[in-house]
């Protein structure tokens, strides 16, 4: 989305000017290590794949993100939040294929706020080790499956369908179905549809919609939530956003519910974004009572993301 300003957005974009050139020096430097670091793990994992009788163009390459947050909120102040990706591309394997550590599923994650996020989707979201396929079947059909570790190194297996509908120039419509089965926690499927309507070049307003089965508790987490999307700049966004959040047992009742402003920039690199979000939280189990708080948050992206 161009609202959510990318990497790729701030990279057409040139370096800030500085009057000393050793200004900030260390900040390139870590970045290059790391990408190199990337890279070369990128290229050790393809090694394994690599058939000499069949050479390949495409090099292997990976890409990295990594957030460090502090998400303060009444009586809560050691809220601090670290989140982690790096995708690893496999050219020697077959066509599309990826192997993703992360700590997160940037697809089921609908609020950046970590304290209202569901906390049995969160655990199950901590460090994964995957094989993804993708095979694009047509412009706007996806189909993509995993197999790895996760959920505390239990095995799984996950496939998905997507599926985009483009209603006119100014309306999409995103479908996405998945199943998942953990050696341990068993059989689940996540069912989502999404809807935007771009106001603007610079403006965009979206519905979603997230269902959740878990076997193991043989009930449904539902979420949605109302956002909308305005770019100031090339390299300053703001995302207002209304969440709810719920589950199916005892009935079908509200948990909580959120209410945000998130400021993004891009500033001093362009692989550096930083955010500052104040919100309004409202959690059955703290009575429904208005819990005051601000996220602040720096993210880095390294490689060829």
């Amino acid at each position: 989305m161009m609202f959510v300003i990318s990497p790729a957005l701030a990279a057409q974009e040139s370096e800030p000017p500085s009057s000393d050139p050793t200004d900030n020096q260390w900040l390139d430097t870590m970045q290059d290590n790391v990408s190199a670091s990337i890279d070369a793990t990128a290229l050790w994992f393809d090694e394994f794949f690599a058939e000499e009788a069949l050479p390949l163009d495409e090099k292997a390459s990976g890409a990295g993100r990594i957030m460090l947050g502090w998400e303060p909120r009444s009586g809560h102040l050691n809220e601090f939040v670290t989140r982690f990706r790096l995708k690893v591309r496999l050219p020697n394997m077959k066509r599309q294929t990826d192997l993703v550590f992360s700590d997160y599923d940037e697809d089921e994650q609908i609020t950046s706020v970590k304290a209202a996020q569901n906390q049995d989707i969160d655990n199950r979201n901590r460090f994964s080790m995957a094989l993804r396929w993708t095979e694009k079947r047509g412009e706007d059909f996806r189909v993509s499956h995993r197999i790895g570790l996760g959920r505390k190194l239990q095995p799984f297996v996950k496939s998905s369908l997507r599926k985009s509908l483009g209603v006119s120039d100014m309306n999409n419509i995103n479908l996405e179905a998945s199943v998942y089965f953990y050696s341990q926690d068993g059989f689940g499927s996540h069912w989502m549809a999404q809807y935007d309507h771009q106001f603007e070049d610079d403006s965009l307003f979206r519905f979603d919609n997230h269902f959740y089965f878990r076997d193991r508790e043989n009930d449904w987490i539902w979420q949605h939530s109302f956002s909308h999307y305005r770019q100031w700049s090339e390299k300053t966004a703001l995302i207002y956003g209304l969440y709810l959040q719920g589950n199916s047992q005892p009935n079908y009742r509200i948990e909580e519910y959120l209410v945000s402003t998130r400021w993004r920039m891009n500033a001093l690199r362009k692989w550096l974004f930083f955010e500052i979000e104040p919100f309004l939280l409202w959690r059955r189990d703290e009575n429904f009572e208005t819990s005051y708080g601000v996220a602040l948050r720096v993210e880095g992206f390294f490689g060829q993301y």
